[in-house]
């Protein structure tokens, strides 16, 4: 489809729309209903509620809110509601195709909607939609993931069955390098058109000087945690790890594989938890998300934040995302993607835990609803940074914040370590 006398924000939306929605769908390929429908974890839902969901969010806020369209297929309403139905009762599912044939039914009004909406008012409202629909689909590739590991032969992983670039021989990373971010002011936060509510306002931060792990912690590395008894030693754990781990007796991470194959790659399926208990088995600690961000982001001699770690240009061949692996890749696979810094692997590969509580910044303002952040800024969440293999362009940038309650370790989520 091409618009005619259309400026490049509408192609961009455009664009974005239909680049992120073949990503989102092309994860469904080979899917049967079992596994479309299947609630692999209490705290997810299946992945057809999320494709679902999808679809109508896009209608409730495109067609009804800005174009005052009347609700279509209100039988879908309170099924894919965010606040519709519990997570439990969301099995109960029409067949992918009946869900595709809403979505193409809710798209092809969207984009007639696109060629005369007023996007100098709107334009943060789209944008926010493709992210939506962004975050979702890599909700989609954590629970395939999940269902997937779940699965007995999986725990038998060998080198064989990874991708030429996961199989890359590297050699092994011993010893954590960690490098030196002197104390100064940065400015954190985002303001551009894409950053979400809890991204703003761009504001200073003057940090101490500190010392952060120039890659995430590796299996190789973590394997020593576990080895040493890390899993049965109550000295590495804060109070709320131990409770944690008495009630959920778990001797590794949910992704693991023993195969030393996998040494480089970043530990994968930690807990907030988890990830303490190492950091002091080590003598470090998490960062703080604006250790982490400096870190990642600032460029001491031009005084700027960067959007990416390695500039503003987005560039698939310097971080592993979008599904490009389909997996996690050894942490040194990606050197033209290091920060001004020398921060290897920020971005993709493994959400990073921090030890930042979630919350909004000094002047927050909530957008596009009240719900969307401000709902959890309640003191149960930690904030997560840089994105997983899973994670769309769209929602791939040094100051996009995620976060999640401690003890969820489903996710795609990983660390590195800090030092005062």
């Amino acid at each position: 489809m091409k618009f005619k006398s259309i400026n490049s924000c509408r192609e961009a939306i455009y664009q974005g729309l239909q680049r992120c929605r073949t990503g989102t769908l092309a994860l469904f390929e080979g899917i049967n209903h079992d596994t479309f429908c299947r609630q692999v974890h209490p705290d997810f839902s299946p992945i057809g509620w999320h494709l679902g969901h999808i679809g109508y969010t896009e209608s409730l806020w495109l067609l009804n809110r800005c174009a005052r369209k009347p609700p279509a297929f209100t039988e879908y309403q309170r099924l894919f509601a965010a606040d519709g139905l519990p997570k439990v009762e969301r099995v109960y599912l029409p067949t992918l195709s009946e869900i595709c044939s809403y979505l193409d039914t809710v798209r092809e009004q969207v984009l007639d909607y696109l060629e005369v909406a007023p996007l100098d008012e709107q334009e943060r409202l789209w944008r926010w939609l493709i992210q939506h629909e962004s975050q979702h689909s890599e909700t989609v590739s954590f629970v395939l993931q999940l269902q997937r590991w779940q699965m007995p032969q999986v725990g038998s992983l060998v080198a064989s069955g990874l991708p030429n670039q996961a199989r890359a021989s590297y050699p092994p990373l011993k010893q954590s390098e960690m490098i030196e971010i002197p104390a100064g002011e940065f400015a954190m936060g985002n303001e551009s058109i894409d950053a979400l509510d809890n991204e703003r306002p761009v504001h200073k931060v003057y940090l101490d000087t500190y010392w952060i792990d120039r890659y995430p912690v590796t299996c190789g590395q973590y394997r020593e945690f576990i080895e040493a008894g890390g899993y049965r030693e109550t000295w590495w754990w804060s109070n709320a790890g131990w409770k944690w781990l008495s009630e959920n007796p778990v001797n590794q991470p949910l992704y693991w594989a023993e195969d030393s194959a996998w040494d480089n790659h970043p530990v994968c399926g930690v807990s907030w938890y988890e990830a303490e208990a190492y950091a002091r088995f080590v003598g470090k600690r998490l960062p703080t998300e604006a250790e982490w961000e400096k870190a990642a982001s600032w460029d001491e001699t031009a005084l700027c934040r960067r959007t990416y770690s390695w500039g503003e240009e987005l560039d698939a061949h310097r971080c592993n995302h979008d599904n490009a692996a389909g997996q996690t890749t050894p942490v040194d696979a990606y050197p033209p993607g290091q920060s001004a810094y020398g921060l290897q692997d920020a971005l993709g590969n493994v959400w990073e835990w921090t030890s930042t509580w979630f919350d909004g910044y000094d002047g927050f303002v909530s957008y596009p609803y009240a719900g969307y952040s401000k709902a959890y800024f309640d003191g149960e969440h930690r904030v997560l940074r840089g994105g997983s293999w899973a994670t769309r362009p769209w929602a791939l940038r040094c100051s996009f914040r995620n976060w999640y309650h401690p003890d969820v370790r489903q996710i795609l989520s990983g660390f590195r370590c800090a030092k005062s």
